[in-house]
């Protein structure tokens, strides 16, 4: 009796994880189950878009490249929520996994907060300073996490924006205020452009609902826009694109994804890349006992300037010929 009852409350347990989740639990790998496997890696991504799906993808094909059927990966995605990603973490230590995967600054936080002895690998992370409080950052965060940022120069993006739209005087920063890579973005970039001239506003929401209220008054006072590597704007850039296009504002966005959404202009980076490095970093503490805590966090090793040729058409924008198109 004792037996079943455990059993039906490890399932209960499981069922609400994956009703929280917003999507079933998943486990996937060269081997459906990671009981099978030599290593078990437990993946918790914040939100489905594209940069942040290109990370994950990024992440298993390296490892499944060099480990094939010997690793196994039990995936969630929390739906943009960060008490999620606490379930979801908390979950993946109480099963074992070898090591933990969080894509997205809410998610390595939750991971941090559920565990100080599984190796866990960031990705998709704007500063590892701010997420993890590190007041004294030395490049390596001396516990048990390491990984890749997704941080495109901040002062390089305020010279895009002051290069496209030199006539410009008032610049709107959007962002989700309950992210932590949103608000060191804004407060970084904020100092460029104000160095250039520029009077800058910021216009925060707190969730998804009050998207298009927040744009629409960013829009009314703003010459431009500008919108850093948000995980909830790029989930909504639809919504951000049927206010700003209308109102002939343009958007200089922190990387691909929301640029290909709403915005014109970006200084992107390949997050299929950082998180194949990312699974080249776990690789690397898995099987040849690297310490996470002395291993450097790790940056994309090029940007590039890209436009978006539909949105600029409609804004009459003309780029320099060192723009390359969105693809």
């Amino acid at each position: 009796m004792k037996k079943l009852i455990s059993i039906l409350m490890a399932l209960a347990m499981l069922i609400s994880l994956a009703a929280c989740s917003g999507e079933p639990a998943d486990e996937s790998g060269e081997n459906a189950n990671p009981a099978d496997a030599a290593y078990t890696i437990g993946i918790c991504q914040l939100v489905q878009h594209d940069a942040l799906d290109a990370a994950t993808l990024g992440f298993k094909e390296a490892l499944k490249e060099k480990l094939g059927s010997d690793v196994a990966f039990i995936e969630h995605n929390a739906s943009g929520d960060a008490a999620t990603c606490v379930t979801i973490c908390n979950q993946l230590v109480a099963e074992g996994v070898d090591l933990m995967m969080g894509n997205a600054t809410p998610a390595l936080q939750a991971a941090a907060a559920a565990t100080n002895v599984i190796p866990v690998i960031g990705t998709s992370i704007t500063d590892y300073a701010t997420a993890l409080e590190i007041s004294d950052w030395t490049g390596k965060t001396g516990t048990n996490i390491t990984g890749t940022a997704d941080l495109a120069p901040l002062d390089q993006q305020a010279a895009m924006i002051q290069e496209l739209f030199p006539e410009a005087k008032y610049i709107g920063i959007i962002y989700c205020s309950a992210e932590a890579n949103s608000v060191y973005q804004s407060d970084i970039i904020s100092g460029y452009l104000e160095d250039m001239g520029y009077t800058v506003d910021v216009y925060t929401f707190a969730d998804s609902n009050d998207v298009a209220n927040v744009t629409s008054a960013a829009c009314a006072a703003s010459d431009v826009i500008y919108i850093p590597t948000d995980n909830t704007a790029a989930s909504c850039t639809e919504t951000i694109a049927n206010v700003a296009l209308p109102a002939g504002k343009p958007i200089v966005a922190g990387e691909a994804g929301i640029c290909g959404g709403c915005g014109v202009a970006t200084l992107s980076i390949d997050y299929y890349d950082i998180g194949w490095a990312a699974g080249e970093m776990a690789y690397e503490i898995l099987v040849n006992g690297a310490n996470p805590g002395e291993m450097e966090i790790q940056y994309a090793p090029e940007v590039q300037k890209l436009f978006n040729e539909a949105n600029c058409t409609s804004l009459g924008i003309t780029v320099p010929e060192d723009y390359a198109p969105l693809g």
